[in-house]
């Protein structure tokens, strides 16, 4: 992502983060935030200029399988993820 960003000076990145469904929904809604901030931070630390990436988390409210209360190990670890959406480019 960051090399993504340093060859092309106009892009900007939203971060979408995101939980399973383990978990009540205000702690996973917590905890995606956290994960979105780091993502945001670790980004900054590597010279991206802070007004070209922002983050937001999600919880569980967006899975990516939605396999409700019989979800697989699988598919608890495809729910738990950080998805980069470019909302500027070159």
């Amino acid at each position: 992502l960051v090399e993504a960003m340093n060859n092309d000076k106009n892009m900007v990145i939203m971060v979408k983060a995101h939980t399973d469904n383990r978990g009540s929904a205000q702690y996973n809604m917590n905890l995606s935030n956290k994960r979105a901030k780091a993502t945001v931070q670790y980004v900054i630390s590597k010279g991206i200029a802070k007004e070209r990436i922002s983050g937001q988390g999600y919880g569980e409210s967006e899975p990516k399988v939605d396999c409700k209360e019989n979800c697989t190990e699988e598919q608890h670890a495809q729910n738990r993820r950080s998805e980069f959406i470019i909302v500027k480019k070159n």
